[in-house]
């Protein structure tokens, strides 16, 4: 694992570099490549989930990852809240030197640290490296994801 990779939280200042991120690893945007769009985006995001914390993975000053966290308060589970993990990019070229790794290792200390009873993401179907990858941090496949178009 890279001794010189450095974590921050992503500030709005960030719309570009999170674009390019999202980009670069083919995360599905929407067509949401716009800085102004990825703005309102973020605004929305903040005012409609104030906790959720982006962050920004670097690499001798290079941004190299970067994932969404949200923490979720939960009436049922005795209220311990749900952590939940969004928006996974590594950069291509610096897949395979363990920044993934250290991402989801990050995301696991944070929910730990807020009694999160769970930590969940979801994945594409067609992600099926990305599958074994998480399988390997010690996800498991849970329950049924169902989705519609509202």
């Amino acid at each position: 694992m890279p001794a010189e990779l450095d974590v921050r939280e992503a500030r709005r200042t960030d719309i570009r570099t999170l674009i390019d991120l999202y980009t670069a690893a083919g995360l599905d945007t929407r067509g949401a490549h716009d800085e102004t769009e990825m703005r309102m985006n973020w605004d929305r995001m903040r005012t409609a989930a104030p906790g959720v914390r982006v962050f920004i993975f670097s690499l001798a000053g290079l941004p190299v990852g970067t994932y969404t966290l949200f923490i979720l308060p939960l009436l049922a589970h005795s209220g311990a809240p749900e952590a939940v993990v969004e928006d996974v990019a590594v950069h291509p070229e610096a897949q395979g030197q363990g920044i993934g790794r250290r991402m989801m290792e990050h995301a696991r200390e944070l929910a730990r640290e807020a009694g999160c009873y769970k930590l969940a993401l979801s994945s594409n179907q067609k992600r099926v490296e990305a599958h074994a990858f998480y399988e390997r941090l010690g996800f498991e496949r849970h329950g049924y994801s169902f989705v519609v178009t509202p």
